[in-house]
């Protein structure tokens, strides 16, 4: 079954927008210290939603390693073929490079790539010294989500997800629509970290916009009653919509996750 799209079909990505990002830390900035981010897109869409974070934290001298998850960047009907487990092992590659070289690392990610960064804190403990996330989709209280596992036999997409951004102008070159075969097991995957989320005890700072399409309030739920972090801390971003790292909230989300990154790497050291 093809889906028709409406009006002219997008234009081809730009590689440059949906590379992957790998930068070295630089410690004369961290006091000494080599400090490394885990920065993670969400679903359908790619780095390039999270260059200008990932960006920033690399001139404040952090190591940066910014995945493609597999199916992403190319075209929508690629991410029928990739499933959960395929882009937690690309998370979980992508934190192993930034442990084999820095003393300390913490992950950030958007939406599904926030879900991510909380599966690989279930998964390391300790070794993870703590997690941004911004929008994080953990849960729905969508009831077509249970239909799935039926729907994705049946139809390959439905219209995307991209650019619920408020700032006019922004653009997260994120795919015109959700592919189902992705989107049944990117659930799947959500069911069994809500299971997990009593094992995660490190440092979280989570980021919530008040006016969400995407994501809604069960998420926020999910993560206050389900996390065992004593160190969690909720912030509300009152300007932004789901895709805050390209917002009019962005800055206030790179300035306060880099002082969060700056605490917990040294309270992890000391």
């Amino acid at each position: 079954m093809k889906i028709p799209f409406r009006g002219a079909p997008p234009a081809p990505l730009d590689p440059a927008l949906v590379a992957p990002m790998s930068t070295p830390a630089r410690p004369e900035l961290t006091g000494g210290r080599r400090i490394g981010v885990l920065v993670q897109h969400g679903f359908t869409g790619n780095p390039a939603s999270m260059r200008p974070w990932a960006e920033d934290l690399a001139a404040r001298g952090y190591a940066v390693e910014m995945p493609l998850l597999p199916g992403h960047g190319t075209r929508w009907q690629d991410l029928n073929r990739s499933t959960w487990a395929d882009w937690v092992a690309t998370v979980e590659g992508a934190y192993d490079k930034l442990a084999a070289e820095n003393d300390e690392v913490v992950a950030v990610g958007l939406s599904m790539g926030g879900a991510l960064c909380l599966r690989l804190a279930a998964d390391k403990g300790d070794a993870l010294a703590g997690v941004c996330v911004v929008n994080p989709a953990v849960d729905t209280l969508r009831k077509d989500v249970k239909l799935l596992p039926l729907l994705k036999h049946v139809v390959p997409a439905m219209p995307g997800i991209a650019n619920d951004i408020k700032r006019p102008g922004a653009d997260e070159h994120g795919y015109p629509m959700t592919p189902l075969r992705a989107a049944a097991s990117m659930f799947t995957g959500y069911a069994e970290l809500r299971k997990d989320l009593p094992r995660i005890t490190i440092p979280v700072l989570f980021f919530r916009s008040a006016e969400d399409h995407v994501v809604d309030i069960s998420s926020a739920r999910a993560l206050n009653a389900g996390l065992s972090s004593k160190d969690f801390e909720e912030r509300v971003l009152d300007d932004s919509f789901h895709v805050a790292t390209l917002d009019n909230d962005a800055p206030r989300i790179f300035a306060e996750s880099a002082e969060f990154i700056e605490r917990v790497t040294q309270r992890q050291q000391g």
